[in-house]
């Protein structure tokens, strides 16, 4: 079975895993300089840097579950930012619960429901005043989607172009059951203002620190992860589904079980980024499950490279850099740079960035053989 993906990027050289570590102690810096600098000093990072920074590191997580899903098996997947707002929406949850009587109406209830002259929390707000619980509806809700969702379009044979517009349909469907405001779920304003986190104030410097901390140990557990994934047996299985399902069902391997394994682990993790996102950001509502936030994610993976691992995160730092200027400087420019850049990754760099790093890598090379 042939592939044209550039799998071999994804196994790390020594001077990757060297730029890795560079990288990863680098970022840990920006949330001690912020604590350990005054504001004015040389080495002073700014709050802002260091939300910025973990905001792209939780896309960035999302990135790399979706390059699971569609650099290394094949499925193209145009629904995850589902699976993202759920998570958010279930760490969400408890925040907003952690508010108590500090909102607006200084009631034991959200301000929303409030507004709306409820009594008392919907029946699926059950526990969710304790950490933990919402801790495990991060994993469970976006991963039981999945698995249902995944089981019966696997099972049906559904592929190719077909299940990317069945993923699009799923996520539209879900945003419009978010943004109605019987849902219980803030309707259209969604969840903002969280005040603490297991006690400690959420704006707080050194709460900010922790939750950047956190998020750059779970892309770099996530990376690791899915490395050794992709390097094992049933990595090669997975890249055998991507290259030719036909050949792998003539070898005796169901498909089956192996798309959908991988399918709820991507939507798991994307979950676990959405966990991590909302109380960085401060906010989550309906917006986040637009079918054009699941398109953008699929940007960052073909700008990066797909089938590579570090190339969705590349690519989600790269994208959204990008969108960050852009929004400030020429806001409304931004979505024809977006569909351009999408353009020319697509005609001219199929591999992504990293495909081009390791064409210009290889050149010196190949002109040290010819002579």
């Amino acid at each position: 079975m042939t592939s044209s993906y550039p799998i071999k990027q994804g196994l790390f050289t020594r001077p990757v895993w060297l730029a890795i570590a560079a990288c990863t102690v680098l970022a840990a810096l920006l949330p001690i300089f912020n604590l350990a600098f005054a504001e004015g000093h040389a080495l002073h990072v700014s709050a802002y840097v260091v939300a910025l920074v973990g905001k792209f590191m939780c896309y960035a997580l999302a990135a790399l579950a979706l390059d699971l899903v569609w650099g290394y098996t094949g499925i193209l997947s145009l629904g995850h930012g589902v699976f993202f707002a759920l998570g958010a929406y279930a760490h969400g949850m408890y925040l907003m619960r952690a508010i108590g009587d500090q909102g607006q109406y200084h009631s034991s209830l959200p301000d929303f429901m409030v507004f709306l002259d409820w009594k008392t929390y919907p029946w699926y707000w059950a526990f969710t005043e304790h950490f933990w619980y919402c801790m495990a509806l991060v994993v469970l809700v976006p991963g039981v989607l999945a698995f249902v969702f995944g089981y019966f379009a696997f099972r049906s044979r559904i592929k190719g172009v077909y299940f990317s517009i069945i993923t699009q349909a799923m996520t539209y469907a879900f945003m419009l059951l978010f943004f109605r405001n019987d849902t219980g779920f803030g309707g259209n304003n969604g969840f903002t203002d969280f005040k603490t986190i297991l006690g400690h104030s959420i704006t707080a410097p050194a709460t900010r620190a922790v939750l950047f901390l956190l998020t750059l140990t779970f892309l770099l557990a996530a990376l690791i992860g899915a490395r050794a994934i992709v390097r094992s047996k049933l990595g090669r299985v997975l890249q055998g589904v991507r290259d030719s399902e036909a050949r792998l069902m003539f070898l005796g391997y169901n498909p089956l079980w192996f798309k959908l394994f991988v399918w709820t682990l991507s939507a798991v993790l994307c979950g676990i980024a959405g966990a991590l996102y909302v109380p960085q950001v401060g906010i989550i509502n309906p917006s986040e499950m637009s079918p054009a936030n699941s398109i953008e994610m699929v940007v960052w993976v073909a700008v990066g490279g797909r089938g590579t691992l570090l190339g969705p995160i590349l690519g989600a730092f790269t994208v959204n850099g990008l969108k960050s200027w852009f929004t400030a400087a020429l806001p409304e420019l931004w979505l024809f740079a977006l569909g351009l850049l999408f353009i020319v990754v697509t005609l001219f760099m199929q591999q992504g960035m990293l495909g081009v790093l390791s064409k210009l890598k290889r050149k010196p090379v190949v002109a040290e053989e010819a002579a």
